[in-house]
């Protein structure tokens, strides 16, 4: 669009267009124009792709949906643009077998970390591999660093998909959790992580019980 810049209502249905629209001019302009421009390897093995908030989700659509053209998928904080994950991932036996990387990221106080957990949740449920990373932080660039960061040292070599759980190091509020409470939190493989308060101590304990969560 003619203004893209971030003012009055991002999510206004012009501006979601041409953040989708964008799609087909990275297809079918710019990876071309790079490609044309300089040496590099044109084949989904050594292309990767990711972005944050907006373009976080504009990284899942574009990449989830053309596995042809990537590898190496990572959104970070992705924003109410993300497609539901049944349109993200139709698929996951072809997910499983053509990506060789899936990394989703969010702050824990981010408020629109809703988008990145639900994404997850159909993944695990579908057992497709991915690195589901919660960090302490909301919508801003100190996550969206570190998310860079991460997320580049897994780039373009052999890595091993039964790792990717340990890199978490936060969990998300349990759904069923009263008044806000930020316990008991769920961790990307469903382990359980409760904060008991001893109150003459004033002693916190953080206790993990594997598969609570069906």
């Amino acid at each position: 669009m003619k203004d893209d810049r971030a003012t009055g209502n991002i999510m206004a249905p012009d501006k979601v267009q041409a953040f989708a629209t964008f799609e087909q001019d990275l297809l079918q302009d710019l990876i071309p124009s790079v490609e044309k421009r300089f040496p590099v390897f044109a084949n989904r093995e050594n292309r990767a792709i990711a972005g944050l908030s907006m373009g976080g989700g504009q990284s899942l659509n574009f990449g989830l949906g053309n596995l042809d053209r990537f590898a190496w998928v990572g959104g970070f904080s992705s924003a109410p643009n993300t497609r539901s994950p049944e349109i993200l991932v139709p698929d996951p036996e072809v997910a499983k077998r053509q990506l060789r990387l899936l990394w989703i990221s969010c702050g824990d106080n981010d408020r629109l970390i809703g988008f990145s957990k639900r994404t997850h949740d159909y993944l695990y449920k579908n057992k497709v591999p991915h690195v589901y990373y919660i960090e302490s932080g909301k919508h801003d660039f100190e996550v969206w660093k570190n998310d860079l960061y991460m997320f580049s040292q897994f780039l373009f070599k052999p890595i091993d998909p039964s790792t990717f759980t340990k890199y978490t190091v936060l969990g998300t509020p349990a759904a069923t959790n009263v008044r806000n409470a930020g316990f008991p939190q769920v961790l990307p493989d469903n382990r359980v992580v409760f904060r008991l308060k001893a109150h003459r101590h004033n002693v916190y304990r953080l206790i993990l019980v594997k598969n609570m969560i069906c």
